[in-house]
């Protein structure tokens, strides 16, 4: 069990179009607060994706898309001025490709306060090894928690998001 530094947090999961920063764009935001009040966007992006996005994450995408501008204003709405930590698992690319959204846009600052928060880390912290996490390994720990991961839909920006949360909320103290 850990004792969390603040419950001003937020978890987020994206979807993008390659691994490649240098090429890879935006295509949805998955982002859920302590709470549960949930966030979910689809961006417009037209450009090549990898195959395996292809193959994985493009047949999922069936919300209407928005633009980058219209994506920025609806997480804004959404966080306000409240300037949270974003919880991802594996958060790097996460984290890059929220902050090119963001510049892309032309926003400077985004709504995050400028430390994101890895959960992959805090397990591997906890003496948990991260991959436990993952979906595919067959020696997965959502059994063992208490979580029924099947309810999420796999490489989704929200279920992800929403898994996330659940799972955050089996490791804090003071729920």
């Amino acid at each position: 069990m850990i004792k969390p530094f603040s419950k001003n947090i937020i978890f987020l999961d994206t979807e993008f179009s390659s691994l490649d920063p240098y090429k890879g764009e935006i295509l949805s935001i998955g982002l859920v607060k302590l709470n549960g009040e949930e966030l979910y966007i689809e961006v417009e992006y037209d450009g090549k994706v990898d195959e395996w996005v292809e193959k994985n994450i493009i047949p999922s995408l069936k919300e209407p898309k928005v633009s980058r501008k219209e994506a920025v204003q609806k997480v804004k709405e959404f966080i306000g001025n409240t300037e949270p930590y974003m919880v991802g698992y594996v958060n790097q690319f996460d984290a890059i490709y929220w902050y090119k959204l963001y510049k892309s846009a032309g926003i400077k600052d985004d709504p995050f306060y400028w430390i994101p928060i890895d959960f992959a880390s805090i397990l591997f912290a906890l003496g948990i090894n991260p991959e436990k996490y993952n979906w595919e390994n067959k020696d997965n720990f959502y059994k063992e928690i208490g979580v029924d991961h099947s309810k999420y839909k796999k490489h989704h920006a929200l279920d992800d998001a929403k898994l996330l949360r659940e799972v955050y909320l089996k490791f804090i103290e003071d729920k």
